[in-house]
């Protein structure tokens, strides 16, 4: 498991905030507290609730809600779900379906974050 902790500008329907976002590897989803969450975008509700283990024994969060929104990295834009959670320390955690999605990197001898504006740019093919 790899973390890094760096801020990340998220945008929504309701505005935009800067939140200090850990990028962890070792996590599957992408999460967001609740409190930024309602304040950036509306909640939408999962169809069947979600019980996400954590890395301590036998603890589990539940998760009923989530958002899209867009986010910002050297002015690269990304935009991804994230499941809503109101008991976690961290205002985000990007997991590891948003890394591979982006194919963010980790650059740990640095602290940085690593997106190739390739990656991000938007592709339209015309189909024949």
């Amino acid at each position: 498991m790899s973390i890094l902790k760096i801020p990340i500008r998220y945008e929504g329907a309701k505005g935009e905030e800067t939140l200090m976002s850990l990028f962890d590897s070792g996590s599957s989803y992408s999460l967001m507290h609740r409190m930024h969450a309602e304040r950036l975008e509306n909640l939408g509700v999962l169809p069947r609730p979600m019980d996400l283990a954590t890395a301590s024994t036998d603890n589990f969060i539940k998760v009923n809600h989530w958002v899209r929104l867009d986010f910002y990295h050297n002015d690269i834009r990304m935009s991804d779900e994230f499941l809503v959670v109101s008991n976690i320390s961290e205002d985000v955690i990007i997991g590891a379906s948003t890394l591979q999605k982006w194919r963010i990197k980790l650059d740990f001898e640095h602290d940085t974050v690593l997106v190739d504006p390739k990656v991000a740019k938007a592709m339209l093919k015309q189909l024949k």
